[in-house]
C-alpha cells in the first residue's frame, strides 16, 4: 500500500482568479493519489507583530493548525519587484512563529514560481529559499520550475498546453518522489 501524503498548497497571489491560482490548481490536478493537496488560504491573515503573540488571532491559530497537519508544502508564487509577495512573506513568518514553534519545522518543500515576462519569477523563487532554508525545510531542487510568461500555459479553453502539462507531470513525479524520501515527511494520521 503506497503511503498517502497531506500537502499544504501556498498560493503567493491573493487575487481569486490568478495564474498562480490556476497553476496550483493544474499542479493539484496532476498529483497521484499518494498526495492529499488542499490549498491552505493566506489572504486573512493579520500582519505577523510580536505584539499579538500572546492571543493570536485565529486567522493565525487556523493558519499554524493547517500547516502542522502537513506532510509537505507546495509554494507557488508569483513574482513582485523580483521578490516574494507580501502576503506569502507574512504566511511564512506567521508560521515560522513563536520561537521555537515554527510549523514549518522539517517540512519538505518544493517551489514554483511564475510571471507574466520572460524571467519567470526566479527572484521571488529565491527568495523563498533562502527563507525555507532558515526554517529547516528541505527543498526540491530538480527540476527547477520558473515558468515564464504563465498565460502561455494555458490554451483558448484554459486547460494546459501539452508542452505544459509535461513538464508540470515531470515536476509533480518529482516532488513525489522527494516527499516520500525526505526524514520529516510522515503519512497521514501520524503525530508530528
Amino acid at each position: 500500500m503506497t503511503a498517502k501524503y497531506r500537502v499544504a498548497v501556498i498560493v503567493g497571489s491573493l487575487r481569486k482568479d490568478s495564474y498562480t491560482r490556476r497553476l496550483a490548481k493544474a499542479l493539484m490536478a496532476l498529483a497521484p493519489a499518494s498526495l492529499d493537496c488542499h490549498i491552505v488560504e493566506i489572504g486573512d491573515l493579520p500582519l505577523y507583530t510580536e505584539d499579538l503573540d500572546a492571543a493570536p488571532p485565529a486567522a493565525w491559530t487556523r493558519f499554524r493548525q493547517d500547516i502542522s497537519r502537513a506532510d509537505a508544502v507546495l509554494f507557488v508564487t508569483p513574482e513582485y519587484n523580483r521578490s516574494v509577495p507580501g502576503g506569502l512573506k507574512n504566511a511564512i513568518d506567521v508560521g515560522s512563529r513563536p520561537p521555537q514553534q515554527s510549523v514549518w519545522d522539517g517540512l519538505p518543500a518544493a517551489v514554483v514560481s511564475q510571471s507574466p515576462y520572460k524571467l519567470g519569477g526566479f527572484g521571488a523563487n529565491h527568495h523563498i529559499r533562502q527563507s525555507l532554508v532558515f526554517l529547516n525545510m528541505p527543498v526540491l531542487q530538480q527540476p527547477e520550475a520558473y515558468i515564464p510568461q504563465v498565460g502561455e500555459l494555458f490554451d483558448d479553453v484554459g486547460e494546459l498546453t501539452a508542452e505544459a502539462q509535461a513538464f508540470l507531470t515531470r515536476l509533480v513525479a518529482a516532488f513525489v518522489n522527494w516527499v516520500a524520501l525526505v526524514g520529516g515527511a510522515r503519512p497521514s494520521g501520524a503525530e508530528r
